[in-house]
């Protein structure tokens, strides 16, 4: 059996999104030959709200290792609040002790937090293990300063960030031994930036769907938090972020809506209900849907919950929803993890995403819901009324999703989980070779 140490500072009981893959994959990795052990932050020191539910659906005799942080009271003085800025030096004394101590075949970094992915080439020089990193997000992003949208937490900040990560990527990448990226778009981004750069060491790797989560969120008695599923009325349910980049996504849904309103008695009964659409925590956490549906005049239609509730709340909103909708990002690269656990809620199922991204191929392989892509450029008002004819005309929203639950296959957590521990045992296998001064296979 391989030990492969996993770097996921936000891990469970942290509900934060970067966290899902490791949790998701944990009770697999021993079927394909891996022992893992996860090295994390203390979830008091993550800047993500505690769910110990997360918990119940990872196996328990998984050693975590955790290590604290500096406050962030002290580092926002001086401008330095991030989690990799407060939790590096505990990482790296952690990860060479138990580098030290035990022999380790492969590391792993699964985070958003790319900062700490500079421990990757350390622990490579001193203990001769290659690492593999998991791009969730891509590291630089010229998205904000492309479209002129936004950037999270300003201008000045998000420029500092943005030119430490310029200087790390490349040094980190080019020690790296393989890299998962979640979309397709972020290699070829890599291969454009650097000629060195190959995109054959990276492989395309989405989360999985979370199965295990579902099961235990239908066994559980937690009630909805957001709505009354026995009220009479028809709810929509959106979980998760909703940033300025779904705002033509969001655009063309509410104008769809309200050129319905007027044909579609239903309309008025109506609740759409977006939940958890910021990554801020408490105060810090701004309403970016109830501005664009105001707009349409559909503020009785339309609530939303900027702050995150708990993960099985989560689930057990998508769960009672009498329809499920995925706002998509206007990105090209952007794919959507949390399409997932909406495919496996058996909900019928809208999503409104650019036509290149990933969803669109797996919602029209599977059959597991109705999807409006866009184009760049395109027009919201045309997009509204494709989104009109598939979904809304004549109650068509109501139809349950024909799922082909054997092509929905490939994209569970489970066959995720293999997937991933092939790129792990080829990477070993390179790097034995490349030791031995062996071809590489």
């Amino acid at each position: 059996m391989r030990r492969l140490l996993i770097v996921a500072p936000r891990f469970a009981p942290s509900n934060a999104a970067d966290g899902h893959r490791v949790r998701q994959s944990l009770p697999y990795y021993r079927e394909n030959g891996w022992e893992p052990v996860v090295l994390a932050v203390r979830p008091e020191e993550v800047e993500a709200p505690v769910d110990p539910f997360l918990l119940e659906t990872i196996p328990g005799d998984v050693e975590v290792v955790r290590v604290g942080a500096v406050p962030r009271a002290w580092t926002r003085r001086v401008g330095l609040g991030s989690l990799e800025a407060r939790s590096l030096w505990a990482l790296r004394r952690a990860g060479d002790r138990l580098l030290r101590e035990r022999p380790v075949d492969a590391v792993f970094f699964s985070t958003t937090a790319m900062g700490v992915t500079a421990l990757g080439p350390r622990w490579e020089r001193r203990h001769a293990v290659p690492f593999v990193v998991d791009l969730q997000d891509p590291w630089v992003n010229d998205y904000y300063a492309r479209t002129g949208a936004p950037p999270p937490g300003g201008r000045l900040k998000y420029g500092l960030a943005r030119a430490l990560a310029r200087r790390l990527e490349p040094r980190v990448l080019r020690r790296a031994a393989h890299v998962i990226s979640v979309s397709p778009a972020y290699p070829r981004d890599l291969a454009a930036r650097y000629p060195w750069f190959d995109e054959r060491r990276a492989t395309v790797l989405p989360f999985g769907a979370p199965g295990r989560d579902l099961e235990a969120a239908r066994a559980s008695t937690v009630p909805n938090p957001v709505f009354d599923p026995d009220d009479g009325l028809i709810h929509w349910a959106s979980v998760g972020r909703a940033g300025p980049d779904m705002a033509f996504a969001l655009t063309a849904l509410f104008g769809a809506v309200a050129a319905a309103r007027g044909r579609e008695p239903w309309v008025e009964r109506l609740r759409m209900h977006f939940v958890g659409t910021s990554y801020a925590e408490g105060d810090r956490a701004r309403a970016t849907v109830a501005p664009l549906a105001a707009r349409f005049g559909l503020e009785a239609l339309v609530e939303e919950r900027p702050r995150r509730v708990r993960y099985v709340e989560a689930l057990r909103v998508l769960l009672d929803a009498d329809a499920i909708v995925v706002p998509g990002s206007d990105d090209p690269g952007y794919t959507a993890s949390k399409l997932y656990p909406t495919v496996l809620a058996r909900r019928p199922l809208l999503a409104v995403v650019h036509e290149a991204s990933t969803v669109v191929e797996v919602l029209r392989e599977t059959g597991a819901g109705v999807v409006v892509p866009f184009a760049s450029g395109e027009g919201a008002s045309g997009v509204a009324s494709r989104l009109g004819e598939a979904w809304l005309e004549g109650g068509r929203w109501r139809a349950p999703p024909n799922t082909d639950w054997g092509a929905f296959g490939a994209y569970t957590a489970r066959a995720m989980t293999r997937r991933q521990c092939a790129v792990l045992d080829r990477v070993v296998a390179q790097d034995s070779a490349s030791a031995a001064g062996a071809p590489l296979p």
